[in-house]
């Protein structure tokens, strides 16, 4: 066990844990931030996506030892009332079926447009690879980034 000390969602968090545990086990487990959610576990389906210093990255297969003092926003500090422009666009198209993988398609659409404003189809392409929909949604996740590319 090691004590880690984070920066989280713009609060300081403690915790005490093995320096192997992944980051997503320490938001879910140790701190009730279950808004990230698991999917595969070996960082191939997004749902985990978090930003690490405003980078989209996969908290599945990080361990909070290589945290170090970058801070990491979860899908619940993306924004207090959940109005951030992507989480808007989202709900204007309708985006979500199950839900289950809208955190990390959120987390990381959002990166993208920090990244590029004004992204063309290969940059959002690009961006999203890797995050699955089980359901499908791709065509309204992509018109969703490119409305709150217009609004943000």
């Amino acid at each position: 066990m090691a004590t880690f000390n984070l920066l989280i969602n713009g609060q300081k968090q403690q915790v005490d844990v093995d320096p192997s545990t992944p980051v997503l086990w320490v938001l879910r487990d140790h701190l009730d931030l279950v808004g990230t959610k698991y999917g595969c576990g070996i960082a191939q389906c997004g749902a985990c996506t978090i930003h690490l210093n405003g980078v989209a990255t996969r908290s599945c297969v990080m361990p909070v030892s290589q945290v170090g003092d970058q801070p990491i926003t979860t899908i619940e500090g993306l924004s207090e009332k959940g109005n951030h422009p992507v989480q808007k666009a989202w709900l204007e198209h309708d985006v979500p079926q199950c839900g289950y993988c809208q955190a990390g398609q959120i987390m990381s659409a959002a990166a993208l447009l920090k990244d590029k404003p004004n992204p063309k189809d290969t940059d959002i392409d690009a961006a999203m690879n890797g995050n699955i929909c089980r359901c499908g949604t791709y065509t309204r996740i992509k018109a969703a980034i490119k409305t709150a590319a217009q609004t943000g």
